[in-house]
């Protein structure tokens, strides 16, 4: 019946995986995965949602966070594999584990393992060299500064 309807608009289905693969390229969170309890609206890159006039639980340090900064924040990472990640695979740099993957997976559009962790600030560059450790073996990657399909978002806007 939906398919009938849009018909003439050329609507066709997808999938939920093809769903996370297409916010991964647009370097998207998501809950539960990437947005949950455990990071601040800070850390995770929420809180342009905050209404900073109303009172509210933990404000008093939000409002720190807010003018000191976070010392992580939510990142797209480049794995160079064929094998991508299902969550919680370490981060490594220079040897050490830095942070964990929140989510993952293909990105089809552009062809590339993606993956979300929370970085610390000062890795935040594109020359930063990190590994992945998937299914016992480590994995280059590298950090992705902008969306890696539109990243104007003109595309959405067509």
């Amino acid at each position: 019946e939906i398919q009938e309807a849009g018909k003439d608009l050329d609507v066709k289905w997808f999938g939920g995986r093809a769903l996370m693969s297409m916010r991964l390229e647009k370097s998207w969170g998501a809950w539960t995965m990437d947005f949950r309890p455990d990071f601040t609206l800070m850390e995770s890159g929420l809180d342009f949602f905050v209404n900073w006039n109303k009172d509210f639980i933990g404000k008093d340090a939000a409002l720190e966070e807010k003018k000191n900064g976070p010392s992580k924040h939510l990142s797209v990472i480049e794995i160079e594999t064929e094998t991508d990640v299902s969550g919680d695979e370490a981060v490594m740099h220079n040897g050490k584990c830095i942070s964990y993957i929140t989510s993952g997976g293909y990105g089809h559009s552009v062809e590339k393992s993606l993956a979300m962790t929370y970085l610390p600030v000062e890795l935040i560059d594109e020359d930063t060299e990190l590994e992945v450790e998937i299914l016992g073996e480590f994995h280059q990657a590298s950090v992705v500064m902008k969306p890696l399909y539109d990243p104007s978002g003109s595309k959405m806007r067509e």
